[in-house]
């Protein structure tokens, strides 16, 4: 089974997607003034990533309101922000920064879960960056390709580890991916945050799939040795590394997506007045320099597209999951 990202050519071309799902009830429907006189972003995560862009972006969001206070509310995997917009009211006041897999993946890795993709109202994207396999000081540093890397986890079967930042995410299902593609034994040890890259340099785990931000600084040192990303090209922080595709394992491209969502029954009026002002931020200086220091790519697709995007990635990471037996959990 191939489990290629979706291009954007691609999701031009499913125009029939969007309308299932705006019959969903994830496109606005209505239309009011807006009038938004102070605004909350939310974020899931303890201050990282998504607590820098949310608040690079809020800076540059002029006219949007008279003030804009990013908050970060972590826990469950960042469910409690989620939970915490999907409560507030649909008036443009409290905004959700995430990555896309609370309503793409989230759905076929939980049993039960406190909203559904139809309680949010997509907004904009607003980057994108690829996921990046390193190996640390337990690799011999002969194997310094993603095939010799393999070929010492087929002779190493008891050592084949990777480390991510938790069971069910993205990163553990691109590593189960690929044991599975490659045909080998490569045993998931799911970690909290960043903790596997600590363990990953001490030599307790052979690598780790992890956000390329997260290791780039130890690449560039040598403490660490990048042998692949997932991203449809070479990522700019890092030229020299291949792709997983121009490493013989097309099926593995997959990129993170970054996006705002706000309460479902958010007037369209609103919506668009929320898009323009992201839109309009994310061309400045700033913004652009910014996004360059957290190792990020601004990424922004029009307001349609991005519905199109949530509905195939939705279908991608249900088969990726089916395929790979997950047993979803609580």
């Amino acid at each position: 089974m191939a489990w290629m990202v979706m291009t954007r050519r691609d999701m031009l071309a499913m125009s029939g997607a969007s309308i299932a799902f705006s019959a969903a009830g994830l496109v606005p429907q209505g239309i009011a003034e807006p009038g938004v006189k102070s605004a909350h972003i939310l974020t899931g995560f303890t201050p990282g990533l998504p607590d820098a862009v949310a608040r690079l972006i809020a800076d540059q969001m002029k006219g949007y309101a008279a003030s804009i206070v990013v908050e970060t509310r972590p826990g469950a995997s960042g469910r409690v922000a989620v939970e915490a917009v999907r409560a507030a009211a649909p008036d443009g006041s409290v905004l959700l920064l995430a990555p896309l897999g609370f309503v793409t993946l989230f759905p076929h890795v939980y049993k039960t879960l406190r909203y559904e993709p139809r309680d949010f109202t997509p907004v904009s994207t607003v980057a994108s960056f690829p996921t990046l396999l390193t190996v640390g000081p337990k690799v011999p540093r002969e194997a310094r390709t993603l095939a010799e890397f393999i070929a010492w986890c087929r002779a190493n079967p008891t050592q084949a580890t990777y480390g991510t930042a938790g069971a069910g995410s993205t990163l553990h299902f691109i590593g189960a991916m690929l044991g599975r593609t490659a045909r080998f034994e490569y045993l998931h040890v799911p970690y909290q945050g960043r903790a596997a890259i600590q363990d990953l340099v001490r030599g307790e785990i052979a690598s780790a799939i992890m956000p390329l931000g997260g290791s780039l600084g130890l690449v560039q040192s040598g403490e660490l040795r990048a042998l692949a990303t997932t991203g449809p090209r070479r990522s700019p922080f890092l030229p020299d590394v291949p792709t997983m595709a121009e490493a013989g394992y097309p099926s593995l491209q997959d990129i993170t997506w970054f996006g705002f969502f706000v309460p479902a029954r958010t007037p369209v009026a609103i919506v668009e007045r929320l898009n323009k002002a992201i839109q309009d931020a994310l061309h400045t200086d700033e913004v652009k320099a910014g996004m360059a220091k957290q190792f990020v790519e601004i990424d922004a697709i029009p307001l349609a597209d991005f519905a199109r995007l949530i509905t195939s990635e939705s279908e991608r990471w249900k088969a990726i999951v089916q395929a790979t037996e997950f047993t979803p959990t609580d």
